[in-house]
């Protein structure tokens, strides 16, 4: 039987979504296992240890690092304020005292009579892990985490910048291929459905509105560039502070968003979704998601046999032109070679596009979409 691996995503209105919510250390696991959780919830937090600040009292006093101790105000690990005196001279006229401050607020780590340095230790830092999505804690990793898992809608896309965000689903536009033309004040707190384009207006408007997502077909690179204010590069997206979370569904440039992502997403319409923009396309990929928590008690759609291969009926998307962007379902999977334009012989399939338009292209350039 014609049967061929090829790279995909997933696109389908009832799924079991399994997130891990790890710390980046040790610390404490606030939720148990079986415990319903909201996606603001915090289920585990640790406390990342504080800046250092690094003072050499020595040259600032005149003394040698042996004589140090004897000038200190403050022993280790004693807390000291910022502007607060950390150590001083003891002149016989005192308008001549130089007296060093402190120029942080913690605690005295060290005092190095070998180096004449003082080394403050700043406040450790909080660092809360939330649900992210609305589910059940069916695992939980002692002191490190938990697995939460939720039913609901789960959508894939190509590529997203920001991180992790939630709100209702809004739907600015009426078909997949009609792009956004303003965002007032109804989308405030929202994450919002624009149609084919993420147009940098469109960006600017959401973020003044108060949005906190944009889902659409696609990007523009220039819109993308200005958006960060640098080229991109090869990197992991998701930690950018750009005021919300931006995720394109099909790729770059004005792109029809594929009709079963919009059909999800309309269904969906005014219910709560999570959505993060982390991408990653090499090693260890990485796709930006939308999820739609429903029924707890809903069933994730079974696997069908074979699934991660091409098999004739599945759905796809081709991602080189002339075709970039169209979506279609296999109607045909040759096991001969066929010569393409470049000349080289290629294991191709023939494709069914959406408005009846047949094709053969090469099997490297689809994606299969999951349902």
């Amino acid at each position: 039987m014609a049967h061929a691996y090829t790279p995909g995503l997933r696109v389908t209105q009832h799924a079991v979504v399994h997130k891990e919510r790890r710390l980046p250390l040790k610390g404490e696991v606030v939720v148990e296992r079986g415990q319903a959780v909201r996606r603001d919830q915090v289920v585990a937090r640790t406390e990342l240890p504080g800046d250092v600040a690094t003072l050499n009292l020595v040259n600032r006093l005149g003394i040698s690092p042996q004589e140090l101790a004897g000038y200190m105000l403050k022993k280790e690990g004693d807390r000291v304020e910022a502007g607060e005196p950390l150590a001083e001279t003891k002149p016989f006229i005192r308008w001549f005292k130089t007296t060093i401050e402190s120029p942080v607020s913690g605690t005295v780590e060290s005092i190095s009579p070998v180096t004449g340095q003082v080394i403050l230790r700043q406040a450790p830092r909080p660092v809360e892990v939330l649900a992210y999505v609305d589910g059940v804690v069916e695992e939980v990793f002692a002191e490190e985490g938990v697995r939460v898992a939720a039913s609901g809608a789960y959508i894939q896309g190509i590529f997203g910048v920001g991180g992790e965000c939630w709100g209702a689903l809004h739907l600015a536009v009426e078909a997949p291929d009609a792009t956004a033309e303003s965002l007032g004040p109804e989308v405030a707190g929202k994450i919002v459905v624009v149609g084919s384009l993420i147009s940098a207006e469109t960006v600017e408007q959401a973020r003044q509105a108060g949005a906190v997502g944009l889902i659409g077909g696609g990007l523009r690179d220039s819109d993308l560039r200005n958006l960060l204010g640098r080229d991109l590069g090869v990197a992991i997206t998701g930690t950018e502070q750009i005021g919300l979370t931006v995720v394109a569904t099909e790729g770059f440039g004005r792109v029809a968003m594929a009709r079963k992502t919009f059909d999800i997403l309309q269904a969906c319409a005014g219910m709560d979704a999570s959505m993060a923009g982390a991408t990653q396309i090499r090693a260890g990929v990485l796709r930006p998601e939308i999820i739609v928590p429903t029924a707890a008690d809903q069933e994730e759609e079974e696997e069908r046999p074979g699934a991660g291969g091409l098999q004739v009926g599945d759905l796809l998307r081709v991602i080189r032109m002339p075709y970039f962007g169209r979506i279609g379902r296999v109607s045909d999977l040759p096991t001969e070679l066929c010569a393409v334009e470049s000349g080289a012989r290629v294991r191709v399939l023939a494709v069914e596009f959406e408005d009846g338009e047949q094709a053969v292209v090469p099997r490297a350039n689809v994606e299969l979409i999951e349902e």
